[in-house]
């Protein structure tokens, strides 16, 4: 009763829809289990590119059941456009779709509040993407959230005066806090938007924990897909740089209502480098230098969601190597390996030094209050100079290749799964299966 659980190992952005994409052809059910539409996932086989915010990476396969647990926060609309697109493309969502009715609804409001308090902060900004992301986690947690079940119409009169109750505060903020000149947001226009939005999503609502436990306790193998990286979990991340959900492994339990028990293997998705998108501490990180911007030019290194450009550097397995801890993986997938394919050189972060001389090999949980601290400790490692684009077999990589690609796994202390050389689906060398 398999039930395999995908985390990014590093900052986000590490690769992780085409894992999910192919791993789904050895699974019945692939369910997101944090996040909101702040994420990006691209997939890409044959002559397609496909960017997915929502909706899990493994819809484009047929006779596959797409899940949106109740651990995600969701943005209506946007999810309705997200099925119009692909309807478009010729990939139909409508038969195995299915969206948990106690997930979270992004509202207008925390759209607006988003974007106010990144204004606000100024040079300490957290580098959100403005989605409301962070406050519909805000309010779930404090007990003032909406969930889709709300605005089931035998709902609806104590639905309104708990919304009307929501938005008196909403509008105090707004005007006495933000100082606002915005439109207050109105009782009337907000329940009707979102209930006719509610009309369309109510044919993919379920009880997404029943379906997922069923499917478990039937046989059935269930890939949880992930959102954003370990080091931006709100608990293990380099906090206040992080997001606003659990990143990791456990995550999916919460995120989708199952029990520890049922998580069979971890599987980590790494790059064969290290980028990051906003702000926040990145000890490898090479601004400014010839190879962060040949990693950035060579990686087409431009965030799917928010079209920001991301930051590059030296593979950091202290990162990695705490990913590996926190999540209990089983096995790591190292990505964009053919994006180093021309460097003379490359280095690994085996550790970190601070302005003393003190040494760490893990990261200390200031480094987010205090980023500039810590250099990190390279490892030189010699490149392959050919390139490995498409390869398909272990064998038949650069003997240089191999070597960069163990040396990461044994300071990680996660072996090897899957090799990508390329961004299409093709590209990939599986030296592991699920099971």
């Amino acid at each position: 009763m398999p039930g395999i659980v995908v985390v990014g190992a590093q900052w986000g952005d590490e690769g992780k829809g085409k894992v999910v994409d192919l791993l789904t052809q050895q699974a019945d059910i692939v369910a997101r289990f944090q996040g909101g539409n702040n994420a990006g996932h691209t997939v890409m086989f044959e002559d397609k590119t496909f960017v997915v915010h929502l909706i899990p990476s493994g819809v484009f396969w047929e006779n596959k059941i797409a899940v949106l647990g109740n651990g995600v926060v969701v943005d209506p609309a946007a999810l309705l456009d997200e099925v119009a697109q692909l309807r478009k493309a010729g990939v139909r969502v409508e038969d195995n779709l299915k969206v948990s009715d106690a997930a979270n609804v992004v509202m207008p409001y925390h759209k607006a509040f988003d974007q106010f308090r990144e204004a606000l902060r100024g040079p300490g900004k957290i580098g959100t993407t403005g989605r409301g992301i962070g406050p519909a986690y805000e309010d779930k947690m404090a007990r003032r959230g909406v969930r889709f079940s709300d605005f089931n119409p035998r709902m609806e009169k104590p639905f309104r005066v708990r919304l009307e109750q929501i938005l008196e505060e909403k509008n105090f903020l707004l005007r006495n806090h933000f100082r606002s000149e915005e439109k207050p947001f109105v009782l009337d226009e907000v329940y009707e938007r979102f209930r006719s939005l509610y009309a369309r999503v109510e044919p993919y609502l379920c009880d997404t924990p029943a379906l997922l436990n069923d499917a478990l306790d039937a046989g059935k193998t269930v890939l949880f897909e992930g959102a954003q990286g370990t080091g931006l979990d709100v608990d293990h991340g380099t906090y206040p740089y992080v997001t606003s959900s659990s990143t990791t492994a456990g995550g999916a339990c919460t995120g989708c209502g199952i029990g520890p028990t049922h998580i069979t293997k971890v599987i980590g998705i790494a790059k064969a480098y290290t980028t990051r998108v906003g702000e926040g501490p990145f000890p490898t990180e090479l601004a400014g230098t010839a190879i962060g911007e040949f990693l950035q030019k060579r990686g087409q290194e431009i965030g799917a969601t928010t079209g920001r450009v991301r930051r590059c550097g030296w593979f950091d397995a202290v990162l990695v190597r705490e990913s590996v801890r926190l999540n209990g993986m089983t096995a790591m997938a190292v990505m964009k390996l053919d994006v180093l394919d021309s460097l003379e050189t490359l280095k690994i972060a085996v550790g970190y030094k601070d302005e003393e001389g003190n040494t760490y090999d893990r990261i200390p949980h200031w480094m987010g209050s205090y980023p500039d601290r810590l250099t990190p400790v390279y490892e030189e490692m010699p490149g392959w100079n050919t390139t490995i684009r498409g390869i398909s077999r272990y064998e038949d990589l650069p003997a240089n290749t191999r070597a960069y690609l163990e040396r990461i796994s044994e300071l990680c202390g996660v072996p090897l799964m899957l090799v990508s050389t390329g961004p299409r689906r093709e590209e990939t060398i599986m030296l592991e299966g699920m099971s």
